[in-house]
């Protein structure tokens, strides 16, 4: 097992736990009652760690290397889950995986970030962070369910997309604009979930939908804490306090109205019972395709348009702006 900073006190109890198991294997004493008392003592520890966690444990819980990912899901929730590659236009992008899957009866394409299970993999994929293309395949697969009546359900997991002077000279900042354009009008159900990290354009990139949940130990901003520590502070000893500063967890983005709800994680986070957590993601995505199914499809674009309308604090100055330019005397 691996555990976090924040984890010690759980590390220590496990390893009292092991050796004890190992005596028992060992010989004729009869450990039961000691072991059953570690287990008790192992829940309340864990229950008292995870009651209060802060932004940065939670952006640490996300980052978790057993936390499970996009395929992981995918392989949990669908029956004939079929990947399609490609944009048509340059490659086939490793960091986002998509494809057409049997929810149930329901036929859905699935569309997700993923980060790799170990080193190699990690490098095959990118550390999940999209070239162009990734984003132009994801904006075909939404494009074919949308011609075929498909709902889409987009899975969030990505410290950013790839900053590379090739990702750039290939246009990444437009192919995730002309994704948001499409997915604001795209004539099917949407369905987002952030299952991991939520990192700026990356996330954003496949994250526009009728309706946008977070897991419960996830984050989403449009910087990470190390970035906003080196930026502010030149450093990134100050992550910590930047985590804070960005309000970055689930509960401060549906406090602010940028998300639809939070998706409630096992006790020790997704990766100490993913497969409990399958079931539970399985489960609100159905609920959900449920409910925006029943909705007229103009309908359903009007209310995705105005709930993004609605998103933010601003000043419209436009009569002020108006009245300086009739005041101005021409030249």
């Amino acid at each position: 097992m691996v555990f976090l900073d924040f984890e010690r006190p759980l590390e220590k109890l496990y390893q009292q736990l092991e050796k004890i198991k190992e005596i028992e294997e060992q010989g004729d004493v009869d450990v039961s009652a000691t072991i059953k008392e570690l287990d008790k003592k192992i829940k309340n520890q864990r229950k008292e760690i995870y009651s209060n966690l802060s932004g940065w444990q939670k952006v640490q819980l996300s980052r978790h290397p057993d936390r499970p990912y996009t395929l992981h899901y995918i392989k949990s929730m669908c029956k004939n889950f079929r990947e399609l590659h490609g944009d048509r236009c340059f490659k086939d992008d490793k960091a986002i995986v998509g494809g057409i899957g049997n929810l149930d009866g329901q036929t859905v394409v699935i569309i997700g970030h993923q980060k790799g299970v170990n080193t190699k993999m990690r490098q095959y994929r990118n550390f999940g962070m999209a070239n162009p293309e990734g984003y132009r395949k994801a904006l075909r697969l939404m494009k074919l369910a949308e011609r075929f009546g498909f709902p889409v359900v987009c899975l969030i997991d990505t410290p950013g997309a790839y900053p590379g002077i090739e990702a750039e000279e290939r246009g990444q900042a437009e192919a995730i604009a002309r994704n948001l354009f499409e997915m604001a009008q795209l004539k099917t159900q949407i369905v987002c979930i952030v299952i991991g990290e939520g990192a700026s354009g990356g996330a954003i990139g496949i994250g526009l939908g009728d309706r946008v949940f977070m897991l419960e130990n996830t984050w989403y901003s449009v910087i990470s804490p190390e970035s906003c520590s080196s930026i502010l502070w030149r450093s990134w000893d100050f992550k910590e306090q930047a985590a804070e500063a960005l309000k970055l967890t689930a509960e401060h983005m549906y406090e602010f109205g940028l998300i639809d709800g939070i998706i409630k994680e096992p006790l020790g986070g997704a990766h100490s019972a993913p497969e409990e957590m399958s079931k539970s993601l399985k489960k609100r995505i159905k609920k959900e395709l449920t409910e925006l199914k029943s909705i007229p499809m103009e309908k359903l674009l009007d209310m995705r348009v105005e709930k993004y309308r609605n998103m933010g604090v601003y000043d419209n100055q436009s009569d002020t702006l108006k009245k300086i330019a009739i005041s101005e005397p021409e030249k």
